[in-house]
C-alpha cells in the first residue's frame, strides 16, 4: 500500500541531489540509503575476506592488464 510523507524543502532537495538519474523514484533514493547502513552477510562477509587473501596471494590482475589481454 503506498503511503504520502511529508518532508521538509531542504530534505527533498537532499533527496534531489541523490538521484541517480532524473527518473529514479524517491522511493529508490530512500531504499538505497537504508541499503548503506544494512550489516553485510554471511556469506558476503566470507566472499571478502577470500578476495582480501586472494589479493594479499598477488591473485589480480589490473585494469590495464585486462584490457591488453582483451586488446581494448
Amino acid at each position: 500500500m503506498a503511503t504520502t510523507i511529508q518532508v521538509s524543502k531542504d530534505l527533498l532537495e537532499q533527496l534531489r541531489n541523490r538521484k541517480m538519474y532524473d527518473s529514479e523514484s524517491y522511493e529508490g533514493v530512500i531504499r538505497d540509503l537504508l541499503e548503506d547502513t544494512m550489516e553485510l552477510s554471511e556469506e558476503t562477509k566470507k566472499e571478502l575476506e577470500k578476495s582480501r587473501k586472494e589479493i594479499k596471494a598477488g591473485k589480480f590482475k589490473t585494469l590495464s592488464e585486462v584490457k591488453k589481454e582483451l586488446q581494448v
